[in-house]
């Protein structure tokens, strides 16, 4: 067998968000490097395209478990099924309620934090208390360049929840130590997924042209652009990295 420290062969990975954007590439990516792969996520259609579109070249056993993760008993059911795990890609997320501070309403608010930050906190807790992550494991968190290095008017409550999650995962580095588990963070710029697609207020070339002027690299980048990065820190390529944010941004950090 050819030498592939980046190979994800043997072990098993759990993608939350599995059913679209970052989440359905980087599951897609799992289990073309070998993954057994756990794809999760609240739309069972799309998610049972996704299991069915998984690489099983090494004769992987995939599984696929639709759950809510905004709710506790969501939460609670996925850490009951999930087997062992060499891996998690924690990619949940929403991008609502985009307005000024002055017009934030407390209901956009607190959705917002429930998924962007609160299930990830939520399951990451119950994940290590049930003990189901393996030792050595690596935990990769989602997060993004707004409000870690980008802020954007009405784009607040996003910011704040992305920015709380990045530092999240450098506490989990620290508290997950003790086991053997790593933690991570990657923050995008800004991908190609449905949820950042152009507002109906903005034509998307007016979008495009406006976006495309902050990146080094002239476009958007694409969700598996992100998830190869996520798979390098899931493998054991990776294995003094804990603790850290990768920017997957195409140089828009340093032009912003």
């Amino acid at each position: 067998m050819s030498y592939n420290p980046y190979s994800l062969e043997g072990k098993t990975v759990l993608v939350t968000g599995a059913s679209s954007g970052i989440g359905r590439a980087t599951a897609l990516e799992c289990a073309k490097l070998g993954a057994t792969v756990v794809v999760t996520g609240r739309n069972e259609e799309r998610l049972q395209e996704v299991f069915t579109a998984l690489s099983r070249d090494n004769g992987q056993e995939h599984l696929m478990l639709v759950a809510d993760l905004s709710t506790a008993d969501g939460i609670k059911e996925l850490v009951a099924a999930v087997p062992e795990l060499d891996g998690v890609s924690s990619n949940v997320g929403i991008l609502k309620a985009q307005v000024p501070i002055k017009f934030i309403k407390n209901e956009n608010l607190e959705e917002m934090m429930q998924v962007n930050l609160f299930s990830h906190v939520q399951l990451a807790r119950d994940l290590f208390k049930k003990k189901k992550l393996g030792k050595n494991a690596s935990y990769v968190f989602t997060a993004s360049v707004g409000g870690v290095a980008t802020h954007h008017v009405a784009n607040s409550i996003y910011d704040m929840t992305k920015a709380a999650l990045n530092s999240f995962a450098k506490s989990c580095a620290v508290d997950f130590a003790s086991r053997g588990v790593r933690c991570n963070a990657i923050c995008p710029g800004m991908i190609e997924t449905p949820m950042n697609a152009p507002t109906a207020s903005i034509s998307e070339s007016d979008f495009k042209k406006d976006i495309e002027s902050h990146y080094l690299t002239g476009r958007y980048g694409k969700p598996t652009e992100v998830a190869l990065t996520i798979a390098f820190l899931l493998s054991n390529a990776s294995s003094f990295i804990t603790g850290t944010s990768i920017m997957v941004d195409g140089g828009c950090t340093i032009v912003h």
